[in-house]
């Protein structure tokens, strides 16, 4: 008997779970699985949003059978979100595990995973319906991806298959045409789901119902009233355990050359036909089509943090935390000034900033309206902030609109007000679901329309290849370093400065 709470009892509009199906994690004991995957099937069934006919089977090293992978994920559900035990009483069962090796050739370990999926489906009236995540090191998704069609798992007459690919997707263009290339020898485009869990969050799709469903904004979202726009994805946090990755990819591969230019992309897009799959996804590819090369020296700036404070608390350089390099130039930061080569964005520039170690967790885009032509009011128009619009991802999701009111009083005062959306207040709704479970829904549903598509893939390391050649090799350089803590280097507030703008403050975003 199923527990869980109708979608509509808990702010949420209700939906349609998928047909039937059986989810197969690879790297099912590592970080993402635990954090994000298994916690998010959870809430999916919390909605009534899993069909009643769906099991889950992890497939990693870890010595682990189905009891052990269950009491695991226990553990994990119970950290990253509300636990319920009723629920997990119905949910618990239908996961499952075989302990398997990644390289294994396919009439070994993966045909054991073949007969693994017979039994579970049997045992839980499951049709042919099979989704693949591979939450795994990248230097395994071609390998994966090749031991499932020796297997004879990439496809099925009697139901469908789709293969879910985490990021990062290459490491740059080559590697990930590469890529690409070995995934299409065994999937079709239209089985594959690159996914971006920026995309699933609640506000990044807002934006689009905010500017195309209400009238009141579309005929000012061009160059004509938009001065610039600011899209800043901020962490407090450092590396933490992943020096070894870090060290490789950098802040540009990690954050910008995806969930930057995906939130760019959807601010800057084009009405779309329709909002499903092909119409969205081919005017967010037109968008990086459109986007100038970059001039790296002139508009661009790396930053590395050094020791600081966070949270009152004291916390050391990326040169000094454990397996990072002596000397390293890996940027932790990374400021970029973008423009658009269209007629709705000509002469509007795109800043983008990501870093760990700064001020506060921030994600928001900003768009800055251009100033009133002419201010009738007889006050000091040099103090006066200009209209402001910022859709904010975290934290506390929501929409911010600032404007110029009156202040009560005699005279005429004017000052900054907000107007403001939130989840909480409108809805409800305190804490979100996580973004992973509408994609992991929408991914059992055939749904691509949030996920990646390959030409939007390698446009995207177009764009960034420039900037990690031209910085890695400058080795001979440093970053401009700036203190755990604070807004980022000063180098990034210069590059604003040159064109007489500046930054949003993120050292209050958490208040």
């Amino acid at each position: 008997m199923r527990h869980s709470l109708t979608a509509d009892a808990q702010g949420l509009h209700g939906g349609t779970p998928p047909e039937p199906c059986v989810v197969v994690i690879f790297g099912a004991s590592g970080d993402l699985a635990g954090r994000e995957l298994i916690p998010a099937l959870f809430e999916l069934e919390r909605y009534g949003l899993l069909p009643e006919q769906f099991a889950v089977v992890g497939f990693s090293n870890a010595d682990w059978d189905d009891d052990g992978f269950r009491d695991e994920m226990r553990e994990k559900v119970k950290r990253h979100c509300a636990f319920d035990e009723a629920l997990w009483r119905s949910f618990g069962p239908r996961l499952y595990y075989l302990q398997g090796d990644f390289r294994s050739p396919p009439d070994q370990d993966y045909a054991r995973l073949s007969r693994k999926l017979v039994d579970v489906r049997t045992e839980n009236r499951i049709g042919h319906n099979a989704l693949f995540h591979l939450a795994t090191p990248p230097s395994f998704f071609g390998v994966i991806t090749a031991r499932l069609a020796g297997a004879e798992l990439a496809r099925s007459d009697d139901g469908w298959r789709r293969i879910v690919i985490e990021k990062p997707f290459g490491v740059d263009e080559r590697s990930s045409r590469e890529l690409n290339a070995e995934i299409a020898r065994v999937f079709d485009e239209d089985q594959v789901y690159r996914i971006d869990h920026f995309l699933g969050k609640e506000t990044v799709q807002n934006m689009l119902v905010f500017r195309f469903a209400n009238p009141s904004f579309e005929p000012i979202w061009n160059r004509n009233y938009i001065d610039h726009v600011q899209v800043t994805v901020a962490e407090d946090i450092g590396i933490g355990t992943r020096a070894r990755f870090y060290e490789a990819t950098g802040v540009v591969r990690d954050m910008l050359q995806n969930h930057l230019l995906q939130l760019v992309s959807m601010t800057a897009i084009e009405p779309p036909g329709r909002f499903e799959g092909t119409s969205l996804r081919n005017e967010t590819a037109k968008v990086l089509e459109a986007i100038c090369a970059v001039d790296v020296d002139a508009d661009c700036v790396s930053g590395q943090y050094g020791a600081g404070r966070i949270g009152g608390s004291r916390v050391p350089a990326y040169r000094s935390e454990d397996g990072v390099a002596d000397g390293s130039i890996t940027p932790t930061y990374a400021a970029v000034r973008l423009t658009i080569d269209n007629w709705r964005w000509a002469g509007v520039p795109f800043y983008l900033r990501t870093g760990k170690r700064l001020a506060s967790r921030l994600t928001e885009v900003a768009i800055q309206f251009k100033p009133t032509p002419h201010l009738m009011f007889p006050v000091d128009h040099s103090s006066l902030a200009s209209n402001t619009l910022v859709f904010r991802l975290q934290p506390r999701e929501g929409i911010v609109q600032r404007f110029l009111a009156k202040q009560p009083g005699p005279g005429l005062e004017m000052r900054s007000v907000d107007m403001s959306f939130g989840y909480a207040t409108t809805f409800g709704m305190t804490e979100l679901p996580p973004a992973y479970a509408w994609l992991l829904l929408d991914a059992m549903q055939g749904d691509q329309t949030l996920f990646a598509r390959a030409d939007w893939i390698d446009r995207a390391w177009q764009i960034v290849d420039p900037i990690v050649s031209r910085w890695e090799e400058d080795a001979g350089g440093d970053p401009s370093f700036y203190p755990a803590g604070s807004e980022g280097p000063e180098a990034a507030a210069a590059l604003l400065a040159r064109d007489g703008r500046t930054w949003r403050t993120i050292a209050q975003a958490e208040e």
